[in-house]
């Protein structure tokens, strides 16, 4: 899936299926990964005034960057973008709670500042 296109075909996918699986060790399925992409991009572009990899950094910034937009598309596959919550059908209940009051924006974000410490790309200034 190399070269893929990001959600609904809307131009190349910043990060590629290959890295997602083989650079990054992500599990989701090809169209899940296409499905969280666009928040995931968002979310590390707002983290790093970046939305996709840029010429002047050197391999492990940008691989760097690339983990740290997979890491928030794990985060919305699993949370997405809303509340961290749970749900139930009968007396079968599914909860994936973290802090209550918790969205999965959140945990994206910090899964993908984890990905970036130490790369000097997270803004740090006042906004």
């Amino acid at each position: 899936m190399d070269g893929a296109t990001g959600a609904a075909g809307c131009g190349p996918a910043p990060v590629s299926y290959e890295f997602y699986q083989d650079g990054y060790g992500g599990a989701l399925a090809a169209e899940a990964l296409a499905e969280a992409l666009p928040a995931a991009v968002r979310c590390v572009g707002s983290l790093t005034g970046a939305r996709d990899v840029r010429d002047e950094w050197d391999g492990d910034v940008a691989d760097a960057w690339r983990r740290a937009v997979c890491a928030a598309a794990d985060a919305y596959a699993e949370y997405g973008e809303g509340r961290v919550g749970g749900f139930s059908i009968g007396s079968f209940s599914v909860t994936n709670y973290r802090d209550e009051g918790t969205t999965g924006s959140e945990v994206a974000r910090e899964a993908a500042l984890a990905e970036l410490s130490f790369t000097g790309l997270v803004f740090a200034g006042v906004r």
